[in-house]
């Protein structure tokens, strides 16, 4: 068996893991990110203001760690958003569509246990890198 190459993406805008895992990695054409919750990379604390705020801000981490993986919010091709509750759908999709307003990828949404640090969101995408 030979193994492939793969990269290990780290962004400096986005924060860092919180366990063991990386924030994305990259084989062949494709970015695959880990799930992104609304933390703010400076404090290392979710973000205030609930379920829309916490999007904004997992979405502005995914597009630093797509940036640092070569790639962008474009090219993203399916994201899986986990919910603490799905009765919080509308509101994150609201934010959600802000950042894919044309062209949106694929998606899968489902409602979970719990997420870490209690987070209301969380969201992980694949995407194709700008790489020729």
């Amino acid at each position: 068996m030979t193994c492939r190459d793969k990269t290990i993406i780290k962004a400096d805008q986005a924060p860092l893991p919180i366990g063991p895992y990386s924030a994305a990695t990259a084989g062949g054409p494709f970015v695959f990110t880990a799930g992104q919750l609304g933390i703010d990379p400076k404090t290392g604390n979710l973000v205030e203001g609930g379920v829309e705020a916490e999007t904004r801000q997992a979405l502005m981490n995914l597009g630093a760690i797509l940036e640092a993986g070569n790639s962008c919010y474009e090219n993203v091709v399916k994201t899986t958003v986990f919910l603490r509750d799905i009765n919080d759908f509308a509101r994150m999709n609201a934010v959600y569509g802000e950042f894919f307003s044309e062209n949106p990828p694929a998606r899968s949404a489902v409602q979970v246990a719990a997420l870490p640090k209690n987070g209301a969101v969380e969201i992980e995408a694949i995407a194709l890198t700008n790489k020729s």
